[in-house]
């Protein structure tokens, strides 16, 4: 029996009725819209269950009382979110790729140099 799109009710041998997370192949992806905080959402294949996942997180009562795997769940699903934000930060970056350590230090040092030329004419010009 199925509680909601993620969590299901199973019976054991006894009769006892206990909880579990139907299933752990969750796509996490974060876009950037509008403000400074990414957007995640979360999905089974095409269906979206982010309401799902934010109905269980904040819910009255916690859900690791009462769901077996849940700490597994959600250190996964943590994983999966810090991944997907990493990612969309990456993908945002002015900062070139494939460059050796030597190469991203003199790319850092050069932007620093062009974000300070204004500073630095203007204080020459008004010397």
């Amino acid at each position: 029996m199925a509680v909601s799109d993620i969590v299901q009710a199973l019976e054991d041998e006894q009769g006892h009725v206990f909880y579990k997370m139907k299933t752990f192949d969750i796509d996490v992806q974060a876009t950037q819209s509008s403000g400074l905080a990414p957007v995640i959402t979360y999905w089974i294949g095409d269906k979206e269950i982010t309401e799902d996942i934010r109905s269980l997180r904040f819910s009255p009562r916690p859900p690791s009382s009462y769901i077996q795997d849940y700490d597994a769940f959600q250190s996964m699903l943590y994983a999966k979110e810090q991944r997907a934000i990493n990612q969309l930060y990456e993908k945002m970056s002015i900062k070139p790729k494939n460059m050796t350590t030597g190469k991203q230090l003199l790319w850092s040092f050069f932007v620093m140099v062009l974000a300070m030329l204004p500073l630095l004419i203007a204080i020459w010009w008004f010397k």
